[in-house]
């Protein structure tokens, strides 16, 4: 596992380095997983309001992400003794901070569809380290979170396609093409057919991938503990078995000895 942690740029704190890393690194977690997926909502407000009050609370957005990701990552170097290590191994936080900052830049409008590029891109690395971070969910006793938080998502996402897509007319349909979308169905009546709504449903479709992923690991994590926890249980009780077994065979050896049974 820290194998691939590492090999996606999220290592987090080296081994044998400072305690107080350690700590804050466990304080921090989840608040920066919050920040990490406020970059969805950025990238659909700026990109369906070019202009305006919407717009610039997209960019607002990026600015809270620059300025959390830069200030945790100075932070935690402030702490770690293994800087250069610490780098090497959480290359995917300077991402994210290089990835809000080229949206803050601004640009020219013959350099939109590579900032567009970029900008796509950059919510996939917020989404990797947003869903690396909940690797704990693979447990038998998370199986209801993850119902509920797919549930959630699912409404959030109808009110995506609702919002972006100009043929979904009822929150019912933005609904619907959400969950053919995340579960890969397809039926085809209805379709993405814009920009926004076609970049929302790439995002929907490896979601619904990871989800459905989660869901079933976490089906399996429950089936195989239930197996571990007979195995263990069958196992408790053949070496309570051979205790009794061996307890009885020293006593018969004592008595044959003529001495007292230990």
């Amino acid at each position: 596992m820290r194998n691939f942690r590492l090999l996606i740029g999220m290592g987090g704190v080296p081994p044998h380095d400072h305690p107080l890393a350690y700590v804050w690194e466990r304080r921090l977690h989840w608040l920066m997983v919050g920040v990490a997926l406020l970059a969805v909502p950025a990238f659909y407000l700026e990109i369906a309001s070019p202009h305006g009050l919407l717009h610039q609370v997209g960019r607002a957005l990026d600015s809270v992400i620059l300025l959390a990701f830069s200030l945790e990552f100075l932070w935690m170097l402030h702490l770690i003794r293994q800087r250069a290590a610490y780098i090497t191994h959480n290359w995917l936080n300077l991402l994210i901070i290089f990835g809000a900052a080229i949206s803050l830049a601004g640009v020219e409008s013959e350099w939109l569809p590579l900032v567009r590029l970029l900008r796509i891109a950059y919510v996939s690395l917020v989404m990797v380290r947003a869903l690396g971070v909940m690797r704990n969910l693979l447990s038998p006793t998370a199986v209801p979170y993850l119902l509920g938080w797919g549930v959630v998502t699912l409404a959030l996402a109808g009110a995506g396609f609702y919002w972006l897509e100009p043929t979904v007319h009822t929150y019912g349909d933005g609904l619907w093409l959400a969950f053919t979308t995340g579960a890969t169905v397809g039926y085809g009546d209805l379709v993405p057919t814009t920009t926004a709504s076609r970049i929302f449903a790439v995002l929907m479709v490896i979601f619904g991938f990871a989800m459905l992923s989660l869901v079933t690991a976490s089906f399996a994590a429950f089936f195989v503990g239930e197996d571990e926890k007979k195995l263990r249980h069958e196992m408790h009780q053949d070496i309570k078995e051979l205790r009794e077994e061996v307890r009885k065979l020293r006593a018969d050896m004592a008595e044959l000895n003529g001495k007292p049974p230990r």
